[in-house]
């Protein structure tokens, strides 16, 4: 079972994953950042400096001073703020993975294009016959067109 499980994980594959999801959290906080530091202001600039990702509805009849005052106190709260930060993270996640996976598609398509390329030998033009065959037609057309005597 070892011996097996040894073998799943040495593919490239398995690897390969490994690799994605270890990029793929250096990239989430990266995404987190661009997102709170600088889609956020930019927001919060538009809506006359309200954090976005604060925004919140108290559940409750009592007023709170901020979402973090809420969760302090236990309060349940309709976070909409931060839903709209995650859609905003999804949304800039899924456009970079988009245009990553369409360059490396891309290249990939001209990869392929470039080997069959060079994988293709020449067509060879077309031979015309050898001269003894030339030979052996001309002496057949002769003994159809000689005069039988």
């Amino acid at each position: 079972m070892f011996s097996e499980f040894k073998e799943f994980v040495s593919r490239g594959n398995v690897i390969d994953l490994a690799v994605g999801i270890i990029i793929g959290a250096a990239f989430t906080a990266i995404v987190k950042s661009v997102v709170g530091d600088l889609i956020n202001p930019f927001i919060g600039l538009f809506m006359a400096g309200v954090d976005v990702s604060g925004l919140y509805i108290p559940l409750s009849m009592k007023s709170y001073e901020s979402l973090a005052a809420a969760e302090s106190e236990g309060a349940a709260v309709f976070a909409y703020g931060r839903f709209l930060m995650a859609v905003i993270n999804f949304l800039i996640v899924a456009f970079v993975l988009f245009s990553m996976i369409k360059a490396i598609n891309s290249l990939r398509r001209k990869n392929e294009s470039e080997s069959i390329a060079e994988e293709a030998p020449e067509p060879e033009p077309e031979k015309g016959p050898t001269q003894e065959e030339l030979l052996t037609e001309i002496r057949d057309l002769l003994r159809e067109t000689k005069p039988s005597s």
